[in-house]
């Protein structure tokens, strides 16, 4: 059974700790002072600095005392958040708000700048700008959500990473690596399954009756976006449908000649899979231009199930992220990381839910 004053006097020292209240060279008041100061039993206070030693604040060295160990002497009790897409992307504001609310339960003070200009090359410079703050604060620890939509993303971002490596900062990618599909880098990777997410929205387009899917996403996507992709070209494969690189769409979706061109006599798709909602919902709009209704003449959804998706008329099916799970996890691993550098890299994908709505009805069950 849990010990309330326990709880109470180990969140006082953590949060002492990593405000550098305690000088680096001398030994942390002794469990006969602690007992004084807080009025708590002698067994309570050993089980309290156990528990500080297990987090990874403390050494106690026999003989001598307890100590602050190398990560609290170099902690500022900060973590930090690089996230260029939280203007445009909407499911990292409730991750991001998330991840402060789990901070400051584990004893962290979160620190955001803004990184999300309209700019994509902006966008860059901001974030380079916070990493450079980050190192000079000496952070504890950064979420990084990788540079996307603008060439040469991958070397962009491993820029901003180097900063942070310089300094010895642990970081955590949330929702994407800055590498290909097919690779991964050496960082931390929370988001997620994005190839599951892929099969298992393309499985319901064809349970509902679709037979020529495309896949539709702006240039210089992320590799999710691609994982995505990968994910509906088995599932359409394994149903024995067609699928080849022509199923592929690459292109602005407000680009109207384009859009139209999927349309060819003949060739035209019953459903189109969008790498996000915020492209399907700007697509939805160019297949109004050219009197392309939804669901009627094609079926249309996209991943991430943000507000918009319920908004749109008709409204978006969509993948749903875990946005609380997601941020509760990438704290949990930031931490790990810091604790234990020499912790293996570890990429860790949550599953995503699938919210049908009207954009995928079948013309049976709209006409029931």
């Amino acid at each position: 059974m849990d010990n309330p004053k326990y709880r109470e006097i180990f969140r006082t020292l953590r949060n002492e700790i990593l405000a550098g209240k305690y000088d680096n060279a001398q030994h942390l008041p002794s469990e006969n002072q602690l007992v004084r100061r807080f009025g708590a039993s002698r067994s309570t206070m050993i089980r309290v600095m156990l528990e500080l030693q297990k987090y990874g604040l403390v050494e106690r060295r026999r003989g001598s005392g307890t100590y602050l160990s190398p990560m609290a002497r170099n902690s500022t009790g900060c973590l930090g958040l690089i996230i260029p897409g939280h203007r445009n992307v909407e499911i990292f504001a409730p991750i991001c708000a998330e991840i402060a609310r789990v901070s400051r339960e584990e004893g962290y003070t979160i620190l955001f700048g803004d990184a999300s200009s309209s700019d994509p090359m902006e966008r860059v410079r901001q974030a380079q700008a916070l990493a450079a703050d980050y190192a000079r604060r000496h952070v504890a620890g950064v979420f990084f959500e990788p540079i996307e939509l603008c060439p040469d993303s991958r070397e962009l971002s491993q820029e901003i990473l180097s900063i942070l490596n310089e300094s010895h900062i642990p970081v955590v990618l949330l929702d994407r690596d800055i590498v290909s599909a097919e690779s991964r880098s050496g960082y931390d990777l929370v988001g997620i399954g994005n190839i599951r997410a892929g099969r298992t929205l393309a499985d319901h387009l064809i349970s509902q009756g679709a037979r020529d899917i495309r896949f539709f996403m702006p240039p210089h996507s992320a590799p999710t976006i691609f994982q995505r992709c990968e994910g509906v070209a088995a599932s359409v494969s394994d149903a024995g449908l067609p699928w080849n690189r022509e199923k592929i769409c690459i292109a602005l979706p407000e680009d109207v000649e384009r859009v139209r061109r999927l349309f060819r006599k003949g060739k035209s798709p019953d459903a189109l899979v969008c790498g996000n909602d915020r492209t399907a919902a700007r697509l939805l709009q160019t297949l109004g231009v050219l009197g392309k209704r939804v669901p009627d003449d094609v079926m249309l959804c996209g991943f991430d199930d943000v507000a918009c998706a319920r908004l749109l008329s008709p409204p978006l099916t969509s993948m749903r992220q875990p946005c609380e799970e997601i941020a509760a996890v990438a704290v949990r691993t930031l931490l790990e990381r810091i604790r234990t550098p020499s912790l293996p890299i570890r990429e860790i994908c949550l599953e995503a839910k699938l919210v049908p709505r009207d954009s995928t009805k079948c013309r049976a069950s709209r006409e029931l």
